[in-house]
């Protein structure tokens, strides 16, 4: 039996802060489930650091440890709280090495979760890091996926927002990239909306479409590949990218990409251009395999008509 990404990044943890004598710091850690049975059940003389609900100096304290060289794991708990702590995190851990040639390694886990969670704290937001210098951005939503994000992180002295999802920690599975020659159309998801255009992918197989879907982890840098370009160029109805975020963010900046390197069109889907509430009727909920399908076949049908 394979782990979970829970496992994984459970055990990731626990390993880092014995062998780099590091810490992991973060609100309400030890007190709700050890961030959904995330984290090693250790206590601040082992790393395991507790800090107070005072998000933007909890950036500072962050950034403090980073300087240091001990490569301190950040764990926030919802994305959404990432919009107080990373004025920090960008003005100083992000720049100090191209500044000050001092070297800022933190390893970010910010949390996505969706429903019912309310204006502040849900969705993913790693758009807000997108657009900076010194910054490296992954989705890993597979065990081996999240394994990769942290050896490459420790490879590297730069900072690394891992945008998470509490959707995949139950996940034990590795995706493949589906490439056909001929496709319909070809699906670019991020995060938690991989999961859901799988479902959709297959939906279409059903119904008689050739539907090619590329897997996206790294989001900064983004490196498209020549087989994506060339996958795009022989579609009927180009491309689809997919994200948790808002798409005036991430999911465009892929999308843009891509068409100035192919001939197609990539058309964007993502959260509404609305805040979330917490009732149902109100919230604001990533893309699911039948809205995805709905997107996929209204592109096909304007594109015929």
């Amino acid at each position: 039996m394979g782990q979970t990404v829970r496992e994984t990044i459970k055990n990731i943890t626990s390993i880092h802060l014995k062998k780099e004598n590091s810490v992991c710091l973060g609100q309400c850690l030890t007190a709700v489930g050890w961030v959904g049975g995330t984290l090693p059940e250790l206590y601040e003389k082992d790393g395991m650091i507790e800090i107070p609900t005072s998000d933007v100096a909890n950036g500072g304290f962050v950034v403090g440890a980073g300087l240091t060289g001990i490569r301190p794991i950040y764990v926030v708990r919802y994305q959404g709280f990432q919009w107080y702590n990373a004025p920090m995190i960008i003005n100083y851990a992000s720049k100090s090495k191209e500044i000050w040639g001092v070297p800022c390694p933190i390893l970010v886990r910010s949390i996505a979760m969706e429903g019912g969670i309310g204006p502040v704290a849900g969705s993913s937001h790693h758009s807000i890091f997108d657009r900076m210098p010194g910054t490296k951005i992954l989705a890993p939503m597979t065990p081996k996926e999240y394994q990769f994000s942290y050896d490459n992180f420790m490879l590297n002295d730069d900072v690394y927002y891992i945008s998470e999802h509490r959707m995949s920690y139950d996940n034990m599975d590795e995706t493949k990239d589906v490439i056909f020659d001929d496709s319909d159309i070809v699906l670019f998801p991020i995060s938690i909306t991989r999961f859901e255009a799988e479902k959709a992918r297959k939906i279409l197989t059903n119904r008689g479409y050739k539907i090619s879907i590329i897997h996206q982890l790294w989001i900064k840098p983004f490196n498209e590949k020549k087989e994506w370009i060339e996958c795009l160029n022989n579609s009927k109805f180009g491309g689809l990218v997919l994200d948790d975020d808002y798409v005036e963010g991430v999911a465009s900046s892929i999308a843009h990409r891509l068409m100035i390197k192919s001939t197609s069109k990539v058309h964007t889907l993502g959260l509404e251009h609305k805040t979330a509430g917490f009732h149902p009727s109100v919230d604001n909920l990533p893309p699911n395999s039948e809205i995805i399908v709905r997107n996929i076949e209204k592109i096909m049908d304007k594109k015929i008509s």
